[in-house]
């Protein structure tokens, strides 16, 4: 809804704010849309508490750009204080800031990428320099920024810096009900509670229904004022195709992606499925790439600038790439397998058509899509045991455990250990302590209430999704009215209000291909072209591109984990023992295992074959590596060269890229016998895992250095 304006005398702070907004979008004509200047007053002069709920493309970021300049400039009353703003993705925060620096805004970010930079930043946010600050929601759950950044900027220590205004970006996040809902969102809602009623709070989103909408303005205040716009997107033509099998839809894709005006996105559920279909479309000659979340952040800003420079046809992404990112003549975005709720989905959508007049959306579901909402509607909530589990080890030890530490005392994977971290960081249970995690001793109960209720939502979330898939309405009334917009209305464009507007059929080759694709073995591994930045900050002489004669090549592994058949083998296989298990971890490669290894190498279709074999140091499956190289070299009648070694322990690799490449830097060594043998050859590397491609892309680096012609990475499996 639209607030009734109490500060219409004021045509001095309107004059200013629309000057600032035309030097945001270098428009001299700019003005305001319906509710923008509402919520800036609000903000500035009125120094309120603003909930904007508006679709896609209305303007929600020039709402807080223009308060915050504002702010600075002494109207209001209130403290001239620098802006933060709570912003979920790093593609978010990158369109953030430019936008920001078009509207005369000075702003930055702290984040996990950016590490190198931190001290810049801070300098410039306690010299008065900074105008606005973007963080992440998980840098709220860590003391060290807490007590470095956060307590400065909030005043907290007693230094006086204070903040001008607070914006919580994609704010249904924040509710248990949100589609997207994160554990570390949770945070915000204390903070907002402890802030003095007169700082102005602005939080944001294009998809929120109306529980969702009374939860986050509840938590934001009692007074809070709520703006609500139509969500229903004209430039829309929606459509759902008959659920079918992978091979059936990537073969479609592969043969009609051309259908399609400019450049897209192309959503899957999957990192595999987003790897999978894009071999099948670059197999076919589209130009296309992965987007997910094992794609590094230098590597996720060149992919978004070559999709909004229409360098590709498409990317193929995860969730990974969704909110934040912003081209405004992305011509089409395709489903291959529909997201669990009918919310999630219209967000995704809106990134299509936002300044164009016709923008194409296709949905492409598959029997498989019902398993994947389950697991992924579960995996953010903690299990009892496994929490009690984490507790009672951490209440044992003496000392901080990381999470590899937990893993073998608590027997849970991973990605669901770091979430349950989270969530009982969140909840005041345990705490960051260095590298590891400590119980705090405070007491803790089991939420199950709670989290039986938002269970029991998700999975009302995906029958609606059903719903939407069976067509018994216009799609976009469908998702308009999934989001209590009173303005829906049936579009007159889509494949229910008019027609079937694709091409169904698919070829017998197309299909078959995209079968291949699914069905086989030998995933490419493509090397790292660039340093991560900042590396002369940590002591490491190493920027830019790497130079061609020291990169490695493209290479293959035979699945990764993620993959069902040989992935599930290899996983089993890799496995890291424990207790009596744990010596026999370290074994020779098993027939099979070595079957698949000669069919990768066969089916390789590298430039120049390998005539020398080299394998990774490893120092917990030396005998592995060691009987991998040595087979390989064998069958392959190529030249068994050993191995490199190492000069100290390159530590963990669950780290950011420019500390990770800072602890393999020199960690390598060429013994001379190796060094001699590799002389003017390609070197097949091998290793039994490629996680990061760090360790492969430094190692094949010393090895370059050393003489070698060309290095081709080879592993048994892709982590992740």
């Amino acid at each position: 809804m639209t607030r009734s304006n109490p500060f219409a005398d004021r045509p001095d702070l309107r004059t200013r704010a629309t000057e600032i907004l035309r030097e945001l979008t270098g428009r001299p004509d700019a003005d305001f849309r319906d509710g923008q200047f509402d919520a800036i007053e609000a903000l500035v002069s009125g120094r309120q508490r603003v909930l904007v709920v508006q679709r896609t493309g209305w303007g929600k970021s020039a709402v807080y750009f223009v308060a915050a300049r504002l702010i600075r400039e002494g109207f209001g009353g209130g403290a001239p204080g620098p802006t933060l703003i709570i912003s979920p993705l790093l593609a978010l925060m990158r369109d953030q800031v430019a936008a920001a620096e078009r509207a005369g805004v000075h702003a930055a970010t702290i984040n996990s990428s950016n590490v190198t930079e931190w001290d810049e930043v801070l300098d410039a946010l306690r010299s008065g320099a900074l105008d606005v600050l973007l963080i992440s929601p998980e840098r709220l759950t860590n003391p060290r920024f807490r007590e470095r950044v956060l307590d400065p900027l909030l005043g907290a220590d007693g230094s006086g810096t204070g903040v001008g205004m607070i914006v919580v970006d994609e704010a249904h996040c924040i509710s248990d009900w949100g589609h997207d809902f994160r554990p570390d969102y949770r945070r915000i809602g204390a903070l907002l509670a402890s802030l003095p009623d007169d700082l102005p709070v602005l939080a944001t989103t294009a998809t929120a229904n109306s529980r969702v909408v009374d939860d986050v303005a509840a938590q934001l205040g009692a007074d809070t004022a709520v703006i609500r716009g139509a969500l229903s997107r004209d430039s829309l033509r929606l459509g759902v195709a008959p659920t079918a099998s992978p091979g059936h839809r990537i073969g479609w894709l592969v043969q009609h992606l051309g259908d399609f005006t400019g450049s897209g996105i192309i959503y899957c559920l999957t990192v595999s499925a987003a790897e999978d279909t894009t071999r099948a479309l670059r197999d076919a000659g589209w130009e296309v790439a992965s987007y997910t979340g094992r794609t590094d952040a230098e590597d996720r800003a060149r992919l978004e600038q070559r999709l909004k420079d229409n360098d590709l046809k498409a990317l193929v992404a995860t969730s990974a790439l969704g909110m934040g990112f912003d081209k405004p003549d992305l011509g089409f975005v395709v489903h291959l397998g529909a997201p669990g709720s009918a919310v999630a989905y219209y967000q995704q959508v809106g990134r299509a058509g936002r300044a164009t007049d016709s923008a194409d959306v296709l949905l492409l579901p598959g029997t498989e899509d019902p398993e994947i909402w389950e697991y992924f509607a579960t995996a953010s909530m903690p299990e009892e045991e496994d929490a009690l589990a984490v507790l009672n080890a951490l209440a044992d030890s003496p000392a901080p455990l990381s999470v590899p530490a937990l893993e073998p005392l608590v027997g849970i994977k991973r990605t669901k250990l770091n979430l349950l971290l989270k969530t009982l960081q969140v909840d005041g249970a345990v705490d960051r302590a260095g590298s590891g995690f400590v119980t705090t001793g405070a007491p803790w109960a089991y939420d199950a209430p709670r989290y039986a209720a938002v269970a029991e939502a998700r999975k009302r979330e995906a029958q609606a999704m059903l719903d939407y898939e069976s067509g018994r309405m216009c799609r976009m009334r469908f998702l308009a009215e999934a989001l209590d917009d009173p303005t829906a209305h049936d579009c007159g464009r889509c494949d229910v209000c008019d027609r079937v507007w694709w091409d169904a059929t698919v070829s017998a080759d197309s299909e078959t291909e995209a079968r291949k694709v699914l069905s086989g073995i030998g995933v490419p591994v493509e090397p790292r072209g660039q340093w991560p930045s900042g590396m002369e900050k940590v002591g490491v002489r190493l920027k830019g591109k790497i130079p061609a004669d020291e990169r490695v090549s493209e290479g293959r592994v035979i699945a990764r984990f993620t993959d069902l058949g040989p992935g599930q083998t290899l996983r089993g296989f890799l496995a890291e023992g424990t207790g009596d298990a744990k010596d026999a971890a370290d074994v020779p490669v098993p027939k099979n295992i070595a079957d698949w290894c000669v069919r990768v190498l066969k089916e390789w279709d590298w430039e120049e074959r390998p005539s020398v074999v080299v394998g990774m140091p490893s120092v917990t499956r030396p005998v592995t590596v060691g009987d991998l190289a040595s087979g390989l070299a064998r069958i392959g009648r190529m030249v068994d060269a050993g191995s490199l070694t190492l000069t100290r322990d390159p530590g963990s690799p669950d780290v950011n890229s420019a500390y990770r490449v800072r602890n393999l830097d020199g960690a390598f060594e060429v013994p001379a016998e190796t060094a001699a043998a590799v002389q003017g050859q390609v070197v097949l590397l091998v290793d039994t895992e490629i996680g990061s491609r760090w360790a492969m892309t430094v190692a094949g680096r010393a090895l370059r250095l050393a003489g070698a012609r060309a290095v081709l990475p080879f592993a048994l499996a892709l982590r992740g």
